[in-house]
């Protein structure tokens, strides 16, 4: 497992235009990954500046699949996504080849990656995984889904996440990986409307199929709880997996991961508690429950086990 460069604390002390990259990935991360970036909040600068760099770049490749609309300086303009997409994943090999960019946010990037010793195979399969949600709109059965789709684009963050959280163990990559599984479920699981706006359903098509449940119809009936129980239970299980990685890491970093796991995993309590129903609102959880989290970990140690996951 890739260590941290040991010259690896500070950055942007002497250059202002990474010093602005970092700043512009620290503000994608706000806007859009808020439980990582309350999360981050428990972290050391050094540790959350990289944090948001590779929050950055995975929220750019995504924004080229998910929102074609969307413009950034650090994204290529062309009409079709798939060109996009690759001219972007071109020009990131690219920037990591040549140690840096232009663009300040790619140079913020590519700074922290090989700063930190980032394996290159792992963005590699990212970028995979984000070209065959450009081609691909349904997955058979689960294992297709984690194993064809979400190994890129969920568990592979996890790995890209071991770096910067410097964990004790190399085992803790294991755990990593189930959480960065767990994440994405969840938000396949709360966002079933807005992917079928998509035209992509998330959601295994034999399970589908076993429960009887057709998300299309958009309204909750007994098929369609019997299957979002099945599936919940399923996430909840990834996050289970994770748990053990917590007490792998240092204690900055297993308040930072336990943080966001409480968040996250809260999601699946309201989708519960609105009897499934994922089509009329986007389950969210407060800023206020978010700080109290924070305030709680702080308060009472990373290692207590969220209720329903018990």
């Amino acid at each position: 497992m890739p260590r941290p460069a040991a010259s690896g604390s500070r950055p942007a002390a002497s250059d202002p235009r990474l010093a602005e990259g970092y700043r512009r990935c620290a503000e994608l991360t706000r806007r859009h990954g808020t439980t990582y970036y309350w999360g981050t909040m428990l972290l050391p600068r050094r540790q959350r500046r990289d944090v948001y760099a590779v929050y950055a770049l995975c929220r750019l490749a995504d924004d080229i699949v998910d929102e074609p609309d969307t413009v950034d300086s650090a994204l290529p303009t062309h009409p079709d996504p798939a060109i996009r997409l690759a001219r972007f994943r071109d020009g990131f090999f690219a920037a990591l080849d040549a140690g840096g960019s232009d663009d300040t946010v790619m140079a913020a990037i590519v700074e922290s990656i090989t700063r930190r010793g980032t394996d290159r195979e792992c963005f590699e399969r990212f970028f995979g995984a984000m070209e065959l949600d450009l081609t691909r709109t349904t997955w058979a059965s689960w294992e297709e889904l984690r194993d064809g789709y979400m190994e890129g684009s969920a568990a592979v963050i996890g790995e890209l996440m071991m770096p910067v959280l410097e964990p004790l163990t190399p085992r803790a990559v294991g755990p990593a990986r189930s959480l960065g599984l767990a994440f994405q479920l969840t938000n396949f699981l709360r966002d079933v409307g807005e992917d079928l706006d998509r035209g992509r359903v998330y959601l295994p098509q034999d399970d589908l199929a076993r429960f009887g449940a057709d998300p299309h119809e958009r309204r909750v009936t007994p098929q369609w709880r019997a299957l979002m129980t099945h599936q919940i239970e399923r996430n909840r299980a990834l996050y289970r997996d994770a748990l053990p990685g917590v007490r792998m890491l240092p204690a900055p970093g297993a308040r930072c991961v336990m943080s966001a796991l409480r968040m996250y995993s809260l999601i699946l309590n309201r989708i519960e508690d609105a009897d499934h129903d994922v089509f009329t609102t986007r389950h969210r959880v407060s800023p206020r429950t978010k700080a109290g989290i924070v305030a709680d970990v702080l308060a009472r140690g990373p290692y207590r086990t969220p209720s329903r996951l018990r």
